[in-house]
This record gives structure tokens, sequence and C-alpha cells, in this order.
């Protein structure tokens, strides 16, 4: 029988990517995509698993308050069911914040290719099984949970950029956040969200060549990459699996 997970997408652009959309098909499992700013949320008793992907507060104040709320709210519903969630970047954070977590400015902005570095806990962890202790991963923002973090917490992962690059919750290894964008490593998937958010990167002073530069690493990376990330879905579809048979 097929998984089925709710992937819900904060933003048109940010997509589930060209690597977990073509592994879904090749590992039976069911995505349900819910575009969270326009379509109600389904009922999580309904799936097996929750993808939180990641994005930008682009709305009016009362529109990112009232987004905020309706996923907040789901979030804690969906963790009282105790059943498997990921959340990448943006979904991460809000992951931690569930659990009283802070997010704010980064000490230096994360955007592009990075190694990552599994800690002890890491290495041990069923998401990283079979994984080298040091990982590429694909970055892209400027806000990060700062430490000191809930005394349940984990952490998996980190790196130069990022203290906190993936976490778990003691007694619940299938609850995990991902500071990384490593599902949307494709160069197709890095060429739209440079240009759909051109505006924000130009903010950031990167130069001009910069994207030109990340889309030469994705094209070099790109086998290892997908590589990397079908580990990482696979152990996780893995989880799912172990859950629904406890």
């Amino acid at each position: 029988m097929k998984s089925k997970i709710l992937v819900l997408q904060h933003v048109d652009w940010r997509n589930p990517g060209r690597f977990l959309l073509n592994l879904a098909n090749k590992l039976s499992v069911e995505l349900q995509i819910v575009k969270s700013w326009k379509e109600p949320i389904p009922q999580g008793n309904d799936f097996d698993a929750l993808i939180l992907l990641g994005g930008v507060v682009s709305g009016s104040e009362k529109e990112n308050r009232a987004l905020f709320e309706k996923e907040t709210d789901f979030l804690t519903k969906w963790l009282l069911l105790d059943k498997p969630c990921l959340g990448f970047c943006l979904g991460h954070q809000a992951m931690l914040e569930a659990f009283q977590a802070k997010t704010t400015p980064n000490f230096v902005n994360s955007i592009g290719f990075i190694d990552g570095h599994l800690t002890h806990d890491g290495r041990l962890h069923p998401l990283f099984k079979g994984f080298d202790p040091t990982f590429s991963l694909f970055k892209w923002h400027t806000h990060a949970i700062q430490t000191p973090v809930p005394p349940n917490y984990i952490l998996l992962a980190t790196s130069s950029d990022c203290v906190v690059e993936a976490f778990t919750i003691k007694g619940r290894p299938h609850i995990i956040g991902l500071q990384f964008d490593n599902h949307a490593a494709h160069p197709d998937d890095i060429r739209r969200w440079l240009q759909s958010d051109k505006d924000w990167l130009n903010s950031l002073s990167l130069g001009k060549t910069y994207g030109d530069e990340l889309l030469k690493d994705a094209e070099r990376s790109r086998k290892k990459n997908q590589q990397i990330f079908t580990k990482l879905i696979s152990n996780f579809i893995s989880q799912i699996k172990d859950t629904k048979r406890n």
C-alpha cells in the first residue's frame, strides 16, 4: 500500500522540487500538495506523514498572521497525532517554534551549497542511515533557529553557516526538521528560485555573477545531490512504514 504524504507548500515557486516529485513515483508514495495560502488544509488523520516546505513572508500583515495561525493550529494538531513530520527551511523553523524555540536573523546569510556535518546523534539517526559524516547542503535563508533550544531537542547536523541544520525530538525520531532545501537542489529548481527570488537576492549584495556560479555548481554536483536526497527521502519513507507497523 502506498504511503500518503501531505505536502504543505507556502509559495508558488517553492514547490516540492524535481528530486522529490520524481522519487515519489519510484518509491510508491502518494503526495497531496496543498498550497496553504489559498487552499484549506485537510484533516491530518487522512495521511501517513507530513512534509512542510520552505517559503517567504510575502502577503500583508493580516494575511501573514492568518496563514501563520492556520498552519500553527494544524501543526500543533499534527504533532499530537505523533505521525512522521519532515520540515524544510521555514517548515523546520515552524516545527521548532512549536516546541518553543526562537527564530532570529542568522549570523550569516546562507545561500548556495555548503558542507553539513552530522553530529554523533545524527550518525545514529535513521534519516541519515548510510550517509557520510559530511555531506552537501543546499541553503536559501537568512534566519535560523537560535540556541538555547528546548531541552527535548536533539541536534542531528550542523555547519559553519548555521548551528541547527537538522534536529529531532527526544523519543520521537520521526519528527525531523532540516534547515536546508536539498529537495530543490536540481538545476531546474535553482534556476526558478534565482528568477523568482531575485529581488531578495539582490538585496543581499551577492554579486552579479552569483547566480551563474550557483547554477554551475548545481550542474557539476547534480548526480551527487540526487543521490544524497534519494537516500534521505528513502530513509524517511522507511520511518513512515515503521511507524505504521507500530
